[in-house]
């Protein structure tokens, strides 16, 4: 404890007196519940089901029906305590306050058992002052009350209107009435995730003590002028200045590598005190910006801002600021009605291409460094530059923020307002409006963020009447919502971030949604903003069911995450599609029926007489179904960004649902919990590589499009073979003549009738045979190689099994997997079980007879590990 606070004073103070003590109190902390029937240790940060489950009184939480099991958890009121020894002299500091980064959720707080105040907002930093009943020896207590309980009476006590909805489908099996409470929404169910609704500490608590005057708050952002072409940075610090006179000083601000030192003149009133500096950056230096993963560097420069006080007090902050400009260009377009919505960095236009991020666990102390580290480096593995932060879940850590700012991630940021409307009452508003000025405050200094948007679906939820609510009722209802996300949230963000834009909701009409007085009668246009867009009952090998919008923010389809993950939290009895354990933990409503309908369209469905066999065959079917709708539904979007076709197109945005999971279950996610790359993760890699060959068919006409994310033009060809389903050699290839493909486009490179193509390649039937096709650049620039299906494969005629042997060797950290096949083999799936790695490629359509695929390893692996659990299974194999 004694080094902690010797860590703490070297980084909080400053020459010859300090600038502030600060004790943490995280560590062991007691946890009781309401009728003291049950007492045991617990962590700080943590929450009370990590707790239990430390001690052994519960099973992990995830397994099998523990999320209904262990309901009485989050039900019950628990309180958290501790007894500590202030390792510094008390007397000596003028003010002493008790910091709570992070409290979930509805607390009320008892210092030396004299109430200092109450919580209400998991997102919100609490901060009380405790200068006059702290003491050499002290205690404390959170005492909460069930965040289920807490909601279920703030919705009973809204008695004027009904506010909707009041629960979720049955199907989630969640707690009711999330919207009355400013708590982690998804936590309370959500159609791919299970009902915590958990109470604990789940930020850091410390006790801060300073003289003079206390930095309270440090952010800044920079600025770009275009007339004057130069940057400049804007810096705010907020003070609490406790001394009874003024405080002088000056601040010296330096940024060696930009070679820019400016020294300022200040004086500090007693009281809450803001100081704002402008810093000029001389436009005779080179300011190198931050660019997005795959558009150039994410350069940073180390910046020092001192302040030397009176008093001989020295205050120093460190930080990396990145120089990076945002536009979001809201314009018309030339043959179409309405307006784009795309974004520029460095006015660049960049097509965003990434998907939407969910919390990684629903009990936040097990989202480690090093999870995070796994799930954002396989998002730029797969040639990801963005990622939606999703309304329903937190506001992340500050380490994804700066992961994503040293990875080159673009972060669309919701406010965490998802599917519902919102009391307005005026304590709600104050507790919305805390939150905000908060969350802008830490969060407005990452150049990954380029977007706030108000909440996640809520104006289509109102304009679309999901809650059916009477025609007569809506304008009440309609005040609420620009009461709360224009008069109150958007009216924050412009005080305090001028540098990115704001939208009301996703998704929204942008300009017009404005227009319309912050509602559009359809949120949803394919002429305005962005669309989310979702048809599981449609063949999604028809890209014409797709809306040809200017921005597509969610879409996406479900599949089953791998045996090797659902084993950990199952028994034997469960491994079946149709088990109990199956139909609990689909939590969308029909999700499994719908997953087999769209795999039946094009697939033969697993007819094993092994049980498992059949559902090991289902798992990995369900994969094949999800990464191929995905695959032909983000294509389509790909193409469409240069074109507009019935006054539709100019697509500058794909962003699929979902990145990740919060439990073992089906959902829409790419990456399974705990980080391995389901089929579609695969896909995402080749389907947004910077350079690719979009196939695709209309009237019978196969076209290519070419799709570029380069910043340059380059002479290139393409290459186009067709293979029988049972020859590994081609029958025919064509090579195009040497083409321009411009930077930044998509344009069709491509063109013949699929029956000219087949009488071309001799015998060839839509049946029989496959296309594929790759971009080249003299020999060195290369697409990932593309692929087109002639029709269903499970009409494919000539489709043979193929025996896939592979031998496994050690090159460095890495293996590599030297495969051979006999036979063309579709979706071939490489897998080894539990060990946490990726594969170079995965899922693959092998033409070839050999092929050589690497294995990267997260930890480290023996050969003889991955062997013993090596399997590679195909198409042909369930076939």
């Amino acid at each position: 404890m004694r080094l902690h606070l010797l860590l703490l004073l070297s980084l909080c103070g400053a020459g010859p007196t300090a600038a502030a003590l600060s004790f943490s109190l995280r560590g062991n902390w007691s946890i009781c519940n309401g009728n003291g029937s049950l007492e045991l240790p617990g962590a700080v940060p943590g929450c009370v089901h990590s707790a239990l489950f430390q001690q052994g009184l519960i099973q992990d939480s995830y397994y099998r029906f523990n999320d209904l099991n262990y309901r009485w958890v989050s039900l019950d009121n628990w309180t958290y305590s501790k007894e500590f020894k202030i390792p510094f002299e008390i007397s000596k500091w003028q003010k002493v306050n008790l910091v709570l980064e992070g409290v979930d959720t509805v607390s009320k707080i008892l210092f030396n058992k004299v109430t200092i105040g109450e919580t209400d907002n998991m997102f919100n930093r609490y901060s009380f002052d405790i200068t006059n009943v702290i003491r050499d020896v002290n205690s404390i207590e959170l005492r909460f009350q069930s965040a289920v309980l807490y909601a279920a009476q703030q919705s009973k006590a809204h008695t004027r209107y009904w506010v909707p909805p009041d629960c979720p489908p049955l199907v989630q099996k969640g707690e009711c009435h999330v919207n009355f409470v400013r708590k982690e929404q998804c936590s309370f169910s959500w159609d791919w995730g299970p009902s915590f609704p958990t109470q604990g500490i789940w930020k850091d608590v410390r006790i801060e003590a300073y003289n003079i005057c206390h930095l309270n708050y440090f952010t800044f952002s920079p600025i770009y002028d275009k007339s004057a072409q130069e940057w400049n940075l804007e810096i705010e610090s907020t003070f609490d200045v406790v001394s009874s006179k003024p405080v002088g000083g000056q601040v010296i601000i330096a940024i060696p590598k930009l070679q820019t030192q400016q020294m300022y003149n200040i004086e500090l009133q007693p009281g809450r005190r803001i100081v704002e500096l402008f810093v000029n950056i001389s436009k005779n230096i080179t300011v190198e910006t931050w660019w997005p993963h795959g558009h150039g560097n994410q350069t940073g420069y180390n910046m020092t801002v001192l302040f030397e006080l009176d008093g001989g007090l020295n205050i120093e902050k460190s930080a990396k600021v990145y120089f990076r400009t945002v536009e979001l260009i809201e314009e018309p377009i030339k043959g179409s009605p309405g307006l784009s919505f795309y974004f520029k960095i460095n006015g660049f236009p960049i097509f965003l291409k990434g998907s939407n991020w969910i919390p990684a666990d629903s009990f936040q102390d097990r989202v480690t460094s090093e999870l995070l580290q796994r799930l954002l480096q396989s998002v730029v593995d797969a040639n990801m530059n963005t990622l939606r932060v999703w309304g329903g879940g937190i506001y992340e850590q500050d380490e994804f923020y700066e992961l994503c700012d040293e990875l080159g991630i673009m972060v669309w940021q919701d406010f965490m307002f998802a599917c519902a409307l919102y009391p307005t009452d005026q304590g709600f508003l104050d507790s919305v409006r805390a939150e905000v000025a908060y969350q802008i405050k830490r969060l407005k200094s990452h150049p990954s963020i380029i977007i706030w948007s108000g909440n996640n679906e809520n104006e289509a939820a109102l304009m679309m009447n999901w809650y059916h609510i009477n025609f007569t009722d809506r304008p009440t209802y309609i005040k609420d919502y620009v009461t709360l996300y224009v008069k109150n949230i958007r009216e924050l963000v412009l005080a305090g971030d001028k540098s990115r834009p704001f939208i009301t909701s996703s998704p929204t009409n942008g300009a017009e949604t404005v227009a319309e007085g912050w509602v559009s009668q359809n949120p949803n246009s394919n002429y305005f903003g962005d669309v989310h867009f979702y048809d599981y009952i449609s063949d999604c090998w028809n890209w014409k069911v797709f809306p040809k919008a200017r921005f597509a923010s969610e879409y996406g389809y479900q599949s089953w995450p791998s045996f090797s993950t659902l084993e950990k939290v199952s028994s034997t009895e469960d491994w079946s599609f149709n088990s109990k354990f199956s139909l609990h933990r689909q939590h969308h409503a029909d999700g499994n029926k719908q997953m087999l309908h769209q795999a039946g369209l094009h697939f033969k469905l697993p007819q094993s007489t092994d049980p498992l066999r059949t559902f090991k065959d289902t798992i990995y079917l369900t994969q094949v179904m999800q990464a191929q709708c995905v695959k032909t539904e983000t294509e389509f979007y790909l193409r469409s960004r240069s074109e507009i076709v019935d006054q539709q197109g100019h697509t500058m945005g794909a962003l699929y649902w979902q990145l990740n999971d919060i439990w073992q279950a089906p959902s829409w996610a790419s990456l399974e919990y705990g980080g391995k790359w389901k089929m579609l993760h695969y896909f995402a890699q080749n389907f947004f590589a910077p350079l690719l060959p979009v196939g695709f068919e209309n009237e019978n006409v196969f076209y290519i499009y070419g799709v570029s994310d380069l910043h340059l033009d380059y002479k290139m060809t393409l290459t186009v073979r067709v293979h029988t389903w049972s020859f590994l050699e081609p029958v025919c290839s064509r090579v195009t003549e040497h083409f321009v493909m411009k930077a930044g486009e998509a344009v069709c490179l491509y063109e013949e009738p699929v029956s000219e193509m087949l009488r071309r390649c001799g015998n060839c039937t839509r049946e029989s045979c496959v296309v594929s096709f790759y971009l080249s650049a003299d020999h060195k620039l290369q697409s990932p190689a593309n692929y087109h299906f002639l029709s269903s494969l499970k009409e494919a005629m000539g489709l043979c099994k193929a025996q896939i042997t592979a031998i496994i060797s050690q090159r460095g950290d890495m293996f590599v997997f030297d495969l051979v096949t006999s036979a063309v083999a579709p979706f071939v799936w490489l897998d080894v079980g539990s060990i946490p790695g990726r594969f170079s490629d995965n899922g693959f359509l092998m033409t070839e007879k050999t092929r050589t695929i690497l294995f990267y390893p997260w930890e480290p692996t023996s050969k003889s590990e991955l062997e013993q659990s090596f399997r590679v299974t195909s198409l042909t194999d369930i076939y």
